[in-house]
């Protein structure tokens, strides 16, 4: 499922943590592989801007140092991540880290994210984060800010249009996770292994609207 991860690691923090609390980075979230928000030793940030940073830009950096202020550590976050797909009755997923690189059994279907998706967006605070196209957080070792922009262009390109995520591995293929909402009327798409990611969304999303 490569990043499209991030969706089960934002809910979990959101639903666990002070947002507004500032944390340090640890070691562990410094030069982690992939997509990136590039955090420095010594940095200091709150749980809320890494959020930013984990659904905006697809930082793995940032899933890390989440995992690791959730929980205090990665493994016991993971786990927690499995409990969690357990209690949405999520029967064929598995994670085995909290940004999407593969490390052990780590896998899911469209359906399973649909779900996990669908139950996410009823949270107010994760709907305004991966709807957000930009946001600008604190770089707190140099003298200026991180300005982030969202990888999921569906939020310019679909009418109506307010979320979730991009993921792409070599393993996994392109993927996307698209929440739409039209008349009050939500549908959430998810396109795995997909070379035509944004095409076959708008197709599928076009025909859900136009026959349900």
């Amino acid at each position: 499922m490569a990043s499209t991860t991030k969706i089960m690691t934002a809910i979990i923090v959101i639903e666990n943590c002070d947002l507004e609390k500032e944390i340090s980075i640890p070691d562990e979230a410094i030069g982690v592989h992939g997509s990136s928000i590039y955090l420095e030793k010594g940095e200091k940030l709150k749980i809320i801007e890494l959020l930013y940073g984990l659904m905006l830009a697809s930082g793995n950096d940032a899933a890390v140092a989440l995992a690791i202020a959730t929980c205090g550590s990665v493994k016991k976050f993971v786990d927690m991540m499995n409990q969690k797909a357990k209690l949405l009755n999520l029967k064929n997923t598995r994670f085995s880290s909290p940004h999407g690189l593969e490390q052990g059994e780590h896998f899911t279907t469209a359906e399973d994210l649909a779900r996990l998706s669908a139950y996410a967006m009823k949270n107010p605070i994760f709907q305004k984060i991966v709807s957000t196209k930009e946001k600008e957080i604190r770089w707190t070792t140099r003298e200026y800010n991180r300005k982030l922009k969202n990888k999921n262009k569906m939020l310019n390109q679909y009418e109506g249009a307010d979320g979730i995520k991009t993921g792409f591995t070599r393993k996994a293929g392109r993927c996307l996770v698209t929440s739409a909402i039209k008349n009050d009327f939500r549908i959430i798409c998810v396109v795995l292994n997909a070379p035509d990611m944004w095409n076959d969304t708008k197709k599928i999303l076009d025909y859900a609207y136009t026959n349900y």
